[in-house]
């Protein structure tokens, strides 16, 4: 068994309100398997969204730790922290969050140029990508002349422009209709099988949490192992 990439210990979020403390994450250990596609999931309000946050650095907690490698990656400055996050992280969320005036490969090429690398050296993957998702002809078009599916798969060529250690996926197709969630849904799978890319969902669909090696059910703050699928195409 591989040891842990990541690993979470006694990871707390508390949000200050009107009415007292409102605990979202009470101490949660959780170490996600090595390239593996791993499934959130749990009710609305229930935390998903927090704790990618959180295995992201977007937020940082109220109490415990995120450990990349032998790294404490919250005892990093602000400006390290952006830099891993950028380097070794990707994100795809509900939204495509695409640049309206680039067209798709210059989507997928900023985060790239964002780390230094070379327009040539950005260019060249990100066409890559594009061509790994089902889109190298659409590579010219603007996300205005995408569709909602087509959009959702530049936003995953992104995320993976940088080669991150882990892809993180905050309801990915929850703004999609059944068919191009099917989609999205086997595009990840196949990400994981075939690149042993790590991923992390936090969905509210059985269907693509049926997809993942290890699902696990949040509620009431805590982590509960859940029934996991097999990792089908």
């Amino acid at each position: 068994m591989s040891a842990p990439m990541i690993e979470v210990s006694g990871l707390g979020k508390v949000y200050p309100s009107p009415g007292g403390d409102l605990t979202v994450l009470d101490g949660l250990d959780f170490a996600p398997r090595p390239g593996a596609l791993t499934a959130i999931t749990g009710a609305s309000g229930s935390g998903k969204s927090t704790l990618l946050h959180l295995l992201g650095t977007l937020d940082r907690p109220t109490r415990g730790t995120v450990r990349y490698g032998d790294r404490d990656v919250f005892a990093l400055s602000s400006r390290e922290l952006a830099r891993f996050r950028n380097r070794s992280i990707g994100f795809v969320f509900q939204f495509h969050h695409l640049l309206p005036e680039f067209n798709a490969l210059e989507n997928v090429m900023m985060p790239a140029l964002i780390a230094g690398r070379g327009r040539a050296e950005a260019q060249a993957k990100a066409a890559e990508l594009l061509a790994l998702v089902g889109l190298a002809e659409r590579a010219e078009h603007r996300p205005g002349e995408l569709s909602g599916g087509e959009q959702q798969r530049v936003a995953v060529a992104r995320a993976l422009v940088n080669e991150p250690v882990v892809l993180l996926a905050d309801e990915p197709s929850g703004n999609l209709d059944r068919a191009n969630s099917d989609e999205l849904h086997a595009l990840l799978a196949r990400l994981v099988r075939e690149r042993g890319q790590t991923a992390i969902v936090a969905t509210h669909d059985d269907r693509l949490a049926g997809r993942a090696g290890e699902v696990y059910r949040l509620d009431g703050g805590r982590l509960h192992p859940a029934t996991a699928g097999p990792i089908t195409g």
